[in-house]
This record gives C-alpha cells, structure tokens and sequence, in this order.
C-alpha cells in the first residue's frame, strides 16, 4: 500500500463522512420536526420509549442527535429524566439501521439478486436520480428527497472506495499485527471509543471498521471489543451538549454513558466468560461486514434487555453522580420567561425542523400575551387598578423579552438548511415579533391614558362615551382575528382583516372630526380631548399591527414581501371582495347620529 492508496482512504473516508451528514440532514429536513415531536408527547411507557428511539435514530441516521435532543428535552422540562432513558436506549438500537446498510458493501457472488443489492450497482442509479430531483424539481419536498438519494450515493461511494483503498494492507504483514492487538479487551475497548469520540459518530465510525474488514486480516476476537468501544465513543457528544445545562440534563448524558459502560462491561465479562471456559469456534475467523452489522445488533440488544427493567437503577445512578442542592431552583419555580428561554435551547438547532416548532410555541406565548396585555388596559379605561396597571408594565416587560431572545434564535435558525414551510414559518415569526412587542407597548401607552382619566377625573361626554366604545370593540375584533389568523396560519381570516382596519382609520378620523366639532361648541375641553386624542392614535396604531401580522401571512404565503405593493393593490384596484367587506364593517361599527 502506498502513499496515494492512503489519500485514497482519506478521500473515501472524506465522502463517507459528508455523505452520512447530507444523508441524516435531509432526512431530518424531510421530516420537519414531526419526529421530535412524537419522541416528545409518547414516552409515557418504557417499552414504547426505546421502541420511538429506535424508530427515529434509524430515520435520521444519527443516534448522537437523538441524544443530544433528548438532552435538551431535559433541560428544558418537556421531558423527564425517567422517560428520556427508554428513549437513550432506543437511540443506541436505532443506530444498528446504518451498519445493516453498509453492510451491503461485502455482498459477494454472481447471481443477479446479490449484485442488484450490491452498492455498486444501485447506488449510480440513485445518484442519477437524485440529481435530476434535486436540479429540476420544483417541488421543495421532492428537492429534498434528491438530497436524500444524492447523500446515500456519496455514502456508498465512499465505503466502497475506502474498502478498494485498504484491501492491498490485506497482505502487509505489519497491518495483521496491528489488528491483532485489538484482541487485548482494553485496547480494543479503548481505539473504539477514541475513534468514535474523535468523528462523533459511531455509525460512521462503524463504517471504517466494516471497511477494513475487507482485508480478512480483522478478526472476530479483535473486532468485538472495539465495536463496543464505538458504543462508549458516542456518548461524547450528548456530554459536551449537556454542558451549561441543567443538572436533569447533565444526569440524561451520563444515563447514555452508563448504559453503554455497563453493557460493555457486561456483554465483555459473558463473552469472554465463555470464551475461556467452553470456547467460541468463530473467534479467530476473519470478520466481515454483515458479521460486524450482527455484532453490533447483539450487543445494543443484549444492553438494552440486560438495562430495560433497571431504569430507575440507571435514573439514580446519574442522581448519585450529580447530586441535587438544597438551594437549587427547580422547574416549576422558575418564570415564564426562563421556561420559554429553555424552550428555545441551542441544542434543537441541530434538529432545526423541530427548533422551529419550538418558535413556534413561543412565539404563540408572545402573541398571546400581547392581546392579554391589550384587553387588561381596556379594563382600566373603565375601571382603574393600580395592581393592574402594573401587571400590564410586567407583561409588556416580558413581551420585549419574549422579542429578544427570540429574534436571537430566530436569526441563527435562518442560518440552517429548512424545508420550504419551516423557512416560511421562520420568516413569518421574524417579521411579526416586532409587531406583537409594538401592541404591548401601544397596551403601556392605555394605561398611561387609563391612569390620567384616573387622576384628573376625566368624564367624557355621552357621545364621546359611545364613540370610544364603538372603535374599541372594532379593535378588540381586529386583534382577535389577525391573532387567531396567525396562530391557525387561516389564510381566509387574515384577509379579512385589512377591511376592518380601514374601517378603524375611517372611525378615528371621524371621531377626531367630532371631538373637534364639540370643542368648538364648548361641550368638551381641550384637555380631555389630549386623553382622548391619545385613546384613538394607539388603537389606530394597534390596527396598523394586526394589518401587518396579517398581510405578513398572505405574502409569505406568496413568497412575496411587498407589503405596500399588496396593500396599494388591494385598496385601490377596486376589489369587490375588499369594498364589500368594508362596507359591512362601516355598517357593523357605525358612530350613532
């Protein structure tokens, strides 16, 4: 073997690597969140725990971002740490998915079944596919399935040019050597881990074993021991995520690592138990690819059924490590605002169809605190209370905080590969944040006019009276709707909302027309009317927001964002639909007479 059959591995290893990354990422893409999402709401049973584990490492391809979610489910409280071991365990099956794939690679024979398997002649056909998917489709879904094919393809190509590049070392006498000092548990142990710890990926790192397994000079007896090393190996990356985390979240890596130690330990001492009392006839035979993919599948099963009924064993054993303190904080002391922060952890940016799905949770807290906000200020209008006015002031404060961290997620989670809905939805939060923090503060300035009314003793007139109570309900309405049509994504109700808004524009200025018509006749003074005047810009203001939030919805719907475009065309063109609604709404909320 010579210096270019080493740049060859490399090369072969380089595609492998970037193949299983573009691989698990469209898949992970394809999915959407969905998969987290069900990992989050039904692992409420053990046994259907490791089962959902499982099922999703072996769809993404990675149990190093099973766990690495399941710990920031932890961290953020959706999970605890008892339903997330059933999970870690079903991680570590799933994982099986990728060497029973890669194991195709050592199909030999001449028959037309074996060589339509066989990588090499399935996967140009799934590369070709692929491409053309991804450069012609127009649909993003099917754009994403290429991806998916191309990634499979490089996969292969890489194994399979990894396994050409290696089997010259089968007759280089020194490589028998090396491979025979794995026998030695420990170091076997030892190599596995470090390998898998160094690429974080145990079925990557797999991979490479199976790969030089085409040399014959790789041995059960060595093998073995460095296949549960990868398994120690990939606790890595759950522990470096696991730091800065939450004490729960640090015990849910630790559970992974104690797992994987414990069934190492245990599969070692009954292996080689037998080994030296009856003796396995198959030790020193060469390895191959499937022998490896069926070691692998034993061990994770053997742990699993050993570790399965000793959850709560594992569960207190990672309590024991990491132990609680009588002046820590727990979860249900902790704010509405440290909750939502947890919500949005920066480990489910690694998974971002399943981060957006966290925005979105949060960004319907936020919409909905501020109509809670909007409506506690028109309760003051009417009735000032002091306790109140200042919950309104902390709502208000916890809506801008609400804005920041979640233009702060949202900024880094654009940066990430998204599906085509996932990326609408990320700019349809993006753009509307803004407005959702400016109707809380339009709340603030209510309650800096309710609180004026209070003091000063402001009586408005009769009709004064019955005008603010007309622009008020159709602002209440307005808000209702563009909220409801943001939370359901309707579509329909969305444009219905820019009638309403014009109509809101119409009663302002009217009322502002009327006031001015009372001053002159002496029925009101300029002073009250300031409160007044007050009173109608923020609702006028507010309304200007919930158009936003709903031409917002309508565009991005459109893939469009020529807000002014839309509207001009929507007011101007003479849209029997828009002018009919308007005039329904003028009719709904007219000013008496």
């Amino acid at each position: 073997m010579d210096i270019f059959s080493v740049f060859t591995m490399l090369g072969g290893l380089a595609f492998f690597l970037f193949g299983m990354n573009i691989l698990g990422a469209g898949l992970d893409k394809l999915a959407g969140g969905k998969l987290e999402r069900i990992l989050e709401k039904l692992t409420s049973n053990p046994i259907k725990s490791v089962a959902l584990g499982a099922v999703v490492t072996a769809i993404i391809q990675s149990s190093s971002a099973t766990t690495v979610m399941v710990v920031g489910f932890v961290n953020s409280g959706i999970m605890k740490l008892h339903q997330a071991i059933g999970i870690i365990m079903g991680a570590n099956l799933g994982t099986t998915a990728t060497s029973w794939i890669l194991s195709l690679s050592g199909l030999e024979g001449d028959s037309f079944i074996v060589k339509i398997f066989k990588p090499t002649s399935f996967s140009p056909v799934l590369a070709f596919i692929g491409i053309i998917l991804f450069t012609f489709a127009k649909s993003q879904k099917k754009k994403d399935i290429g991806n998916i094919l191309l990634g499979f393809a490089i996969l292969m190509f890489g194994m399979e040019t990894m396994s050409d590049a290696v089997k010259p070392l089968a007759d280089v006498p020194e490589f028998r050597n090396i491979l025979t000092m794995f026998t030695n548990p420990i170091l076997g142990v030892a190599t596995g881990a470090l390998l898998t710890a160094i690429i974080q990926s145990s079925s990557a790192s797999v991979g490479i074993l199976q790969a030089l397994s085409i040399t014959g000079s790789l041995s059960f007896g060595a093998a073995i021991p460095i296949i549960m090393g990868q398994n120690i190996g990939t606790c890595i990356t759950a522990m470096l995520s696991s730091i800065g985390a939450n004490k729960n979240a640090k015990r849910a890596a630790l559970v992974h690592l104690y797992f994987n130690l414990i069934g190492t330990i245990a599969f070692l001492l009954l292996f080689y138990g037998i080994q030296y009392t009856i003796g396995f006839g198959f030790f020193n035979d060469p390895v191959n690819a499937v022998s490896i993919a069926i070691v692998h599948t034993i061990f994770n099963l053997f742990s699993t059924a050993l570790l399965l009924p000793f959850t709560k064993f594992l569960e207190k054993l990672a309590c024991l490590t990491i132990k609680d303190h009588e002046t820590e904080v727990h979860p249900q002391e902790e704010n509405e605002l440290a909750n939502a922060s947890k919500l949005l952890d920066e480990r489910f940016l690694a998974t971002p169809g399943f981060a957006v799905e966290q925005c979105k949770d949060v960004v319907k807290k936020m919409a909905l605190l501020s109509r809670d906000t909007f409506h506690l200020s028109l309760e003051l209008l009417t009735h000032y209370d002091e306790t109140k006015a200042k919950q309104i002031f902390e709502k208000e404060d916890l809506i801008d905080k609400y804005e920041d961290i979640l233009g702060t997620y949202l900024v880094k989670l654009s940066s990430k590969s998204l599906s085509t809905t996932d990326s609408q939805a990320v700019s349809k939060f993006l753009h509307t944040i803004g407005d959702f923090e400016r109707i809380g503060d339009h709340a603030v300035n209510l309650r800096d006019a309710a609180k004026e009314i209070y003091t000063k003793q402001v009586v408005f007139s009769d009709e004064a009276k019955n005008e603010i109570n007309i622009i008020t309900q159709a602002v209440s309405d307005i808000l209702d709707q563009a909220i409801n049509a943001f939370l359901n994504n309707d579509l329909v109700m969305a444009s219905q909302v820019e009638a309403l808004e014009e109509v809101i524009d119409y009663l302002r200025n009217e009322c502002k027309n009327r006031h001015v018509d009372r001053l002159r006749a002496g029925s009101c003074t300029i002073e009250f009317g300031f409160v007044f005047n007050d009173i109608l810009t923020n609702y006028e203001r507010i309304s200007d927001h919930c158009s936003n939030i709903a031409v917002c919805l309508l565009e991005i719907n459109e893939n469009s964002f020529e807000t002014h475009d839309y509207l001009n065309k929507l007011k101007y063109s003479g849209s029997p639909d828009f002018t009919k609604a308007f005039e329904r709404n003028k009719e709904k909320y007219a000013l008496p007479n």
